[in-house]
């Protein structure tokens, strides 16, 4: 039987009311024999002094976290029992951690980045990624957004020459193309679809990574983001922000990538679904 891993990401939009969602996620998907074995978050809206760490270790999980109070915050967490080795150390399960873009003056918690050894894989490096909203093109967030694409540019090329596995995962808050919105007209001027912000992504993609998701037939209309307003969800009135992204190694390597759309039906849910990409030794 082919070794495989199933990595994933999810914007959480706060883990503390969201903890059981992603727990009751984690273990449901093990119990359909489908288990994620690394689960990028983000926006977890919480210091790392109040990160779950007991919760999701009780479950199996290992945690590196970067947190911040009330806003943005990103974690990766691991499967213990899919790792090379079973140590329960952080400091060796996650290898050559990085926090937020080298270089880039930002105190704004959006990038966390750790080599992760899974038995019968080479190496991967995951890289967990919560880029800005951008608010509107005319605003200082939106100028933001744009040096911090180019700083994570910059970053990312200098990543993939170290580490040729890579996976960039997380909300992209850019929806690649005209086909990941819901009603193109709708959005026009704004933010997540500006030319700008896809042309960023088309350089993110110049760097050698493949968009997953498109790598494999889809049902048309299929999003990861539904507005919590105007039944934005029940009506499918959603965008597809949130991506995994993958290097030319892992590229060939995939076998599926895919949208779960299940918990966001639940109770009190994130306004994202989770998305997975499965990768074969």
């Amino acid at each position: 039987m082919t070794k495989s891993v199933r990595i994933a990401a999810w914007n959480v939009n706060s883990l503390k009311v969201r903890l059981p969602q992603v727990l009751r996620w984690l273990g449901e998907q093990a119990k359909a024999d489908k288990p994620i074995d690394a689960l990028c978050l983000q926006e977890l809206k919480m210091s790392d002094d109040k990160y779950p760490h007991r919760e999701l270790e009780a479950a199996g999980y290992l945690n590196l976290v970067a947190g911040q109070k009330t806003y943005n915050g990103v974690a990766i967490i691991v499967r213990r029992s899919a790792l090379a080795s079973m140590s329960s150390d952080i400091e060796t399960t996650f290898i050559n951690p990085i926090r937020n873009i080298p270089g880039n003056a930002d105190e704004q918690q959006r990038i966390l980045a750790a080599t992760v050894c899974f038995s019968g894989l080479q190496p991967l490096r995951l890289v967990s990624a919560y880029f800005p909203n951008g608010q509107s093109p005319d605003s200082d967030k939106f100028a933001y957004k744009l040096g911090w694409l180019t700083a994570l540019e910059n970053w990312l090329k200098v990543e993939l020459a170290n580490n040729p596995r890579l996976a960039l995962l997380g909300d992209f808050n850019i929806a690649p193309s005209d086909i990941d919105v819901h009603d193109p007209s709708k959005w026009i001027g704004q933010n997540l679809v500006s030319v700008d912000e896809r042309a960023a992504f088309q350089r993110l993609i110049d760097l050698g990574l493949s968009d997953s998701f498109r790598m494999f037939e889809q049902v048309p209309k299929s999003f990861s983001w539904w507005d919590y307003r105007m039944m934005g969800f029940r009506r499918n009135a959603g965008m597809r922000i949130d991506h995994i992204l993958l290097s030319d190694a892992l590229k060939t390597k995939c076998s599926a990538s895919l949208i779960d759309k299940e918990p966001r039906k639940w109770e009190q849910p994130s306004d994202h679904a989770p998305i997975i990409a499965e990768i074969q030794a």
